[in-house]
């Protein structure tokens, strides 16, 4: 890229552009044990809360200063109004989200600890396709951000046409696959990395996908590709880029309210350093305190109020007391 192109995409009104799926999320806490077929299980909380990952990537984003809107589909409805002001309330741009007869999708957690159960309803989410894309928006971005591969039947036939446009235009790039509901696994990474900047998968994604048993041979079965950041959970993450590994401890929370949306976050506070222009070793810093700043509250997006608040949750909660607070 040139000189002035480069010049020319710092200059773009969005810092990322995020393209995925849209839901509630029903949040169970505390619940006794997971479901059994003609028993009835007691959750001592619920809580009702923006979910999917796209979204939750994005309110956080934004919560953090980033300057970010959305494209995807929500249906007329209840839940549709409760994803669009949450995202609204957190200054996502989502004035091209496109609406559909077809109900909001909905996602029921059962959280249990550092685990979970989820069911997901995909409803408007499914239908959600290139055409509904406005290209245009790509040319207002400095990076894209896809997740939810699997949830997305309508667009995935057209996701490496997607990426290759956007590389095209002179955005970075980065793709998180999440879980695929039907167990199939089937994307072929091989034509689709070579146009993404940071594939970010979790260990359990990456295994399911290469269909290798552990890290190390699931990432050597990854050819094509520019950078690999694989989520961890509780034994951190890894960086993987040019055949070469390092592993970063994760940042514990002692306690934990739930996981729902730690991966999204973990992802949101990489990127965010990244659009700052801040160094591999920050980057993954902040993701991970990020991470572990998402499991002090309820749902994927409560802990974020700002930017200043999730620096306080990292000093106090936490315990980094010297963590670097200028943006």
């Amino acid at each position: 890229m040139t000189s002035q192109k480069i010049k020319d995409v710092i200059k773009r009104p969005y810092d990322i552009l995020v393209i995925g799926e849209l839901n509630v999320d029903i949040i169970l806490d505390k619940i006794q044990s997971l479901p059994e077929t003609g028993k009835e299980k007691i959750a001592e909380e619920m809580n009702v809360v923006l979910g999917s990952s796209s979204a939750i990537l994005a309110s956080n984003l934004s919560s953090l200063g980033a300057k970010v809107v959305f494209m995807g589909k929500i249906g007329s409805d209840t839940f549709g109004e409760i994803v669009l002001s949450a995202l609204e309330k957190k200054s996502v741009e989502t004035a091209f989200v496109k609406r559909s007869q077809t109900s909001t999708g909905a996602t029921v957690v059962m959280s249990m600890g550092n685990d979970r159960a989820n069911i997901t309803y995909p409803g408007a989410m499914s239908e959600f396709e290139l055409s509904d894309i406005n290209i245009d928006l790509l040319d207002s971005s400095r990076h894209l951000h896809f997740s939810s591969y699997f949830l997305q039947e309508n667009l995935r036939k057209d996701i490496v046409k997607l990426f290759r446009l956007a590389k095209e235009k002179g955005l970075t790039t980065s793709f998180d696959p999440q879980w695929d509901p039907e167990e199939k696994w089937e994307i072929n990474l091989d034509e689709l990395l070579p146009y993404v900047d940071f594939f970010l998968p979790n260990l359990s994604e990456l295994k399911a996908i290469t269909r290798q048993p552990d890290l190390d041979s699931s990432l050597k079965a990854i050819k094509n590709y520019n950078a690999i950041l694989v989520k961890m959970g509780t034994k951190g993450a890894c960086y993987y880029k040019k055949g070469e590994k390092k592993i970063y401890p994760a940042i514990l929370n002692s306690e934990v309210v739930d996981t729902v949306g730690a991966g999204d976050s973990f992802n949101a506070g990489f990127l965010f350093r990244f659009l700052q222009g801040k160094s591999m070793q920050e980057c993954l810093d902040f993701a991970l305190l990020t991470g572990a700043v998402s499991t002090t509250a309820a749902g994927g997006t409560a802990a974020f109020k700002n930017y200043e608040y999730v620096i306080n949750i990292i000093r106090n909660k936490l315990g980094v007391k010297n963590y670097e607070t200028t943006r």
